[in-house]
């Protein structure tokens, strides 16, 4: 059967009520950027900005992801960002994991349709459903991995941005492993063992501030 185009699926989203965020939202985030990309970046979920504009990644979380990619010599347009959910939840809450299950077709559609290099998750919701292991993303950030069920695309784990706008600690992290991303992305050095160690505190915290 032939994999749905992002343009098939985009129709798809904006149609979708497969769980109450389709009746709450103002509009559905798709996603956006390269749909050549070899780097794609994964979130959570849209907040009130992204809602209200219908883009991912548009509010304080977004312009510390530009400079970050900024950092690598990137700029939006040369990667492809999505969320886990497309459409915002209420209060800017974490996601349910029904309406992970849900809205995760839509994610894998859009793997496929993009076949990345790299898949960087931002965050625990992204990094523990494309991985489909229990970790944390302290644990893991900054080791890339596979991605189960595929031969030739990578995740690489790390922090959400949200997270480093408070935490200084994660900020360092983040630029840390946004550098060896870009090594990797280039060739020039091999991925990082899956060990890596982490950095303190054990969960995300834009998910406890409810940061996307």
């Amino acid at each position: 059967m032939k994999n749905p185009t992002l343009s098939e699926l985009l129709a798809q989203v904006e149609a979708c009520r497969l769980c109450p965020l389709g009746e709450t939202r103002t509009n559905a985030v798709f996603g956006g950027g390269n749909p050549d990309a070899d780097l794609m970046f994964v979130g959570e979920a849209p907040g009130y900005h992204e809602d209200r504009q219908g883009e991912p990644f548009v509010g304080r979380a977004g312009r510390l992801l530009d400079e970050l990619l900024e950092r690598m010599g990137l700029r939006r347009n040369d990667v492809y960002i999505a969320n886990v959910l497309k459409c915002r939840p209420p209060g800017n809450r974490d996601p349910q994991a029904d309406e992970i299950e849900r809205c995760r077709g839509y994610l894998e559609g859009q793997i496929a349709a993009i076949q990345p290099q790299f898949i960087c998750t931002l965050g625990n919701f992204s990094t523990k459903l494309l991985s489909g292991k229990p970790d944390g993303i302290s644990r893991v950030h900054g080791a890339a991995q596979p991605l189960p069920g595929s031969d030739n695309i990578h995740l690489y784990p790390v922090f959400h941005p949200a997270a480093a706008l408070y935490t200084p600690a994660n900020l360092a992290a983040l630029k840390d492993d946004f550098d060896r991303l870009a090594q990797m992305l280039t060739g020039a050095s091999a991925a990082p063992s899956a060990d890596t160690p982490g950095v303190a505190p054990d969960t995300d915290p834009s998910e406890q501030l409810g940061l996307f």
